[in-house]
């Protein structure tokens, strides 16, 4: 028979998670010929349901009519690991996901689950080689965070490839191997640390990104990428519609097109307050006099537009961002977290303080924020997505952190100096080096 019955102890349910119950299974089992001449049998084993089984025979027996069809069978059935992520990254990441997400899973795959079981074959992976893996990367040292990111790619592509029928089973959902996701998170700035931030980068190259990423919860391309054309003063809002484009060089002087932000969700509106408007006229002067020196004494100035930018208007590189703001939390004596720390510590205190997680996720350009503050699912939180926030309500959210943060007694500490620091000093334009 082409379709057979099978009993096994421990069923999977339509999404392949193990039951821990009995049950009964369904293979497909389709005898064809290959190009060749030779007799073939196709076969695709724990199937939940006889109907889809069936349903999956027909199919099949149509397909394997087709000779180039039956060469790609073979060659799936033959692949390795390597072969199959491969394929998996250019065919589905690299068509449906960003470029940043898809240069971080190739990193991955290349320097991680390549060198040590790339040459299995696919259907021959195993929960245990897997777990073996992940214990030898711990045991090296190798962070936590980075071997649950290494599992959690291996088990999205691993379910592709189930889905598929290249694989009866997602081998990395059965691993053993326990990871948490939060280990050795530093804690986001509470509003004192963030007032003391902000006051020590005062009239320094860090004080907008700090106000943008701290007080507004930017990503670092949105700041790298806002322009003054999003911007009104005149009716304090400000707009984040566009990022700076992935993986720009970085002697990039003219920026040509703009990409787009990283969701439709991601593209909002904001207001500006009366905390935060004397930042954005401050940063608007000092670029006018830059220009102006720049034009006075025959220099080029590289007009992007751009609100944070180097003295002579080319880009700051969302890179730069990240690997300097280390060294300034160093320099000022601060706890290390990452720049987009910043945007979670603007989650956390808006929430705090005002409870209304939703607006908050609108506010972020990411409407699954109550998942990232640990709050569980409800009813208000399903239905709140089709609520459209109006810009009054962002305006009071914000205002009320705002306001907190003009309250508290942030102090700045000492002058940012040492190795690597953008040290505050004048160049042939007006401002300080970047």
């Amino acid at each position: 028979m082409a379709v057979s019955a099978r009993q096994v102890k421990n069923k999977r349910d339509a999404d392949g998670k193990l039951t821990g119950r009995a049950g009964t299974v369904y293979d497909v089992n389709v005898k064809y010929k290959n190009a060749e001449g030779e007799r073939k049998a196709y076969v695709k084993k724990g199937f939940v349901t006889k109907r889809e089984a069936q349903k999956h025979e027909a199919e099949m027996k149509t397909k394997l009519l087709n000779p180039n069809f039956v060469e790609l069978i073979q060659s799936k059935n033959n692949q390795t690991v390597k072969e199959y992520l491969n394929d998996w990254l250019e065919t589905h990441v690299h068509t449906n996901l960003r470029p940043g997400t898809y240069a971080t899973y190739s990193n991955i795959v290349k320097n991680y689950i390549v060198p040590k079981v790339g040459n299995v074959q696919l259907t021959q992976l195993t929960p245990v080689m897997l777990d073996k893996m992940f214990k030898q990367y711990l045991d090296s040292g190798l962070k936590p965070s980075t071997v649950l990111n290494i599992k959690r790619l291996l088990s999205v592509s691993l379910e592709h490839a189930r889905k598929y029928r290249y694989i009866e089973t997602n081998a990395a959902k059965d691993t053993l191997t326990k990871l948490s996701p939060t280990q050795n998170t530093a804690p986001p700035f509470d509003i004192e640390q963030m007032k003391t931030l902000l006051t020590s980068v005062s009239n320094t190259v860090w004080e907008m990104p700090v106000l943008l990423g701290g007080l507004y919860g930017l990503r670092r391309s949105e700041i790298s990428g806002l322009r003054w054309e999003n911007v009104d003063l005149e009716n304090n809002i400000f707009e984040v519609a566009e990022q700076l484009p992935f993986k720009l060089p970085p002697n990039t002087t003219i920026i040509k097109e703009m990409a787009p932000t990283k969701s439709k969700a991601s593209m909002r509106q904001l207001p500006i307050t009366e905390y935060a408007k004397p930042f954005f006229e401050k940063q608007l002067k000092i670029q006018e006099m830059q220009k102006q020196y720049a034009q006075e004494n025959n220099l080029i100035y590289y007009n992007n537009d751009l609100v944070v930018a180097k003295q002579d208007g080319t880009p700051v590189l969302p890179d730069w961002i990240s690997t300097q703001f280390s060294h300034l939390l160093e320099a000022l004596d601060l706890p290390h977290i990452r720049f987009h720390d910043l945007r979670h510590g603007a989650a956390t205190n808006m929430h705090q303080l005002t409870g209304d997680f939703f607006t908050v996720g609108e506010i972020l350009g990411h409407t699954g924020i109550a998942a990232s503050l640990g709050m569980s699912l409800n009813f208000e939180m399903v239905t709140s997505r089709y609520v459209d926030v109006r810009m009054e309500r962002k305006k009071q959210v914000i205002d009320v952190y705002h306001s907190e943060i003009d309250k508290a007694d942030g102090q700045a500490l000492k002058p940012m100096t040492g190795k690597n620091i953008p040290t505050p000093k004048k160049n042939k334009y007006i401002g300080f080096e970047l």
